[in-house]
């Protein structure tokens, strides 16, 4: 029988950029015509370049991510072999890096267990103007060479991934796109594929914690279709952000709405779309819509608030009813079809205290983060955080930091009310985290990040998962 929310497939869970993304049947079932989609996203790309071309007299300011030298200003090892990065950097190019290395060790969950995982991050990077085109013409495009286990999926069973690295093992395109940077950098228009998780969403504060669930949080991964478009999948769209000041940004963005294959048959999106390279256009479009106001940057005490919200225009299922009102714990129906799926977040981060002296704004400082989704249709409805970071503290440590954040994932009524009318001795229901990280800076580019978590109720409350303690570290180097 299928059951809402359902992620193991072959005895485990796989796990994507924060939390298992499962080809479910009801992200996938009754999916509207794939033409809409196709049509939605051309139409949209085909109106984001008449900005750029009318555009093509006013003022461009090239943000292209390009040194003079080749290597980025914050690399650990400025390594160049016979000076072929700084020669590429003059017509345009660099070429850059990052390793990720982390182990973790966890007691309770599913079982005690050890793992070792990395990530090799490679980027390539243009100014098209330096090649004889457009002036504001970026060209962005990454890979990833990922090797390692998910603890999360074999060991604990959690949510909320302990870390936002795992992934299926696999050689993989992430993002290639090309942005015009237009009026002096009011617009900037993004065609491409993209990952939505890499711009939507995002607390100031994500990058001091480990867990999957501060950057792309457990409610989207759970929500939308193939976990939506985040780590390790991108997908084709469109983005369009507009800047009228330093305080004010509107972001919209609007994507293929499943990152893999939708008639590929295996449950883990991350085998459907192996390599990256699916470049699909066959499913109902998600639009994103983020707005964000920075207050007071310039004063002792800046703060940044954001708002927004996601539709996928697809169809999805009930999690608890048929199409008669039944119970589909008792009939074995699939469950109502539903049109659409949407969610609505806003984003708080505030600094309360600043270290005195400080040219850049380090002290203590508080997020929070909300979001909401309907019942019906989803795994998770409810989604909150909220903690506290500490910067530059320490004297003589200036870049170091410790964060110290509190996260909780809701598990919808509906799919509760299905456990209920199973007849399960433990219905599903929420699942909390407790996160400690301290960022060291062994050198600009090289950082050592000791990890502290506990995780109650992993899986919303499933059998045979304990509370789980989870110790690890993580050091990324970037050359």
């Amino acid at each position: 029988m299928w059951k809402p929310g359902a992620w193991n497939y072959d005895g485990q869970t796989e796990l994507a950029g924060g939390l298992a993304r499962t080809r479910s049947t009801n992200a996938r079932a009754g999916s509207r015509n794939p033409v809409f989609g196709a049509f939605i996203l051309r139409a949209i790309g085909l109106l984001a370049i008449v900005p750029a071309i009318w555009g093509a007299s006013g003022p461009a300011r090239a943000d292209c991510e390009v040194t003079d030298t080749g290597i980025p200003d914050e690399a650990a090892f400025k390594i160049d072999p016979g000076g072929v990065r700084q020669a590429l950097a003059k017509n345009g190019i660099q070429l850059s890096g990052i390793y990720f290395g982390e182990s973790f060790g966890n007691w309770g969950g599913l079982k005690q267990g050890v793992t070792y995982d990395d990530v090799l991050d490679m980027h390539l990077d243009a100014d098209m103007k330096k090649l004889g085109l457009r002036k504001g013409l970026c060209f962005h495009m990454n890979a990833f060479q990922i090797h390692g286990r998910s603890i999360t999926a074999d060991d604990i069973g959690a949510l909320m991934a302990v870390s936002n690295l795992e992934a299926t093992p696999a050689t993989r395109l992430f993002e290639m796109w090309f942005e015009q940077h237009m009026f002096d950098g009011r617009l900037a228009v993004k065609v491409g594929q993209l990952a939505a998780d890499q711009e939507f969403i995002l607390s100031e504060s994500y990058s001091y914690f480990l867990n999957a669930t501060w950057g792309w949080p457990s409610i989207a991964a759970a929500d939308l279709t193939g976990g939506g478009p985040a780590y390790p999948l991108a997908t084709p769209g469109v983005r369009v952000a507009i800047k009228p000041n330093d305080q004010l940004k509107l972001m919209i963005g609007v994507y293929n709405g499943d990152p893999a294959d939708p008639n590929c048959p295996n449950p883990n999106p991350q085998e459907c779309n192996s390599d990256g390279l699916d470049f699909s256009l066959d499913s109902p479009p998600l639009l994103m819509i983020e707005g964000r106001y920075k207050y007071n940057q310039s004063g002792q005490l800046p703060v940044v608030v954001k708002v927004g919200g996601w539709n996928h225009f697809g169809s999805f299922q009930d999690q608890r009813f048929d199409s008669g009102g039944l119970p589909i714990a008792v009939t074995g129906n699939p469950g109502r079809p539903i049109d659409g799926d949407w969610a609505v977040y806003g984003i708080v981060d505030q600094l309360i205290w600043r270290l005195p002296g400080s040219k850049d704004p380090k002290g203590v400082g508080v997020f929070g983060r909300v979001m909401g989704a309907p019942s019906e249709q989803n795994l998770s409805d409810f989604y909150a955080e909220g903690g506290v970071t500490f910067t530059g503290m320490i004297p003589h440590r200036a870049d170091d930091a410790l964060g110290i954040g509190f996260a909780y994932s809701g598990i919808s009524n509906s799919v509760h009310g299905f456990d209920v009318d199973s007849g399960e001795p433990v219905a599903r229901n929420f699942e909390p985290l407790l996160e400690i990280c301290y960022t060291f800076q062994i050198k600009p580019g090289w950082t050592l990040q000791p990890d502290f978590q506990y995780i109650w109720r992993p899986g919303g409350n499933v059998p045979d998962a304990d509370n789980a303690t989870v110790l690890g570290a993580r050091t990324s180097i970037s050359f």
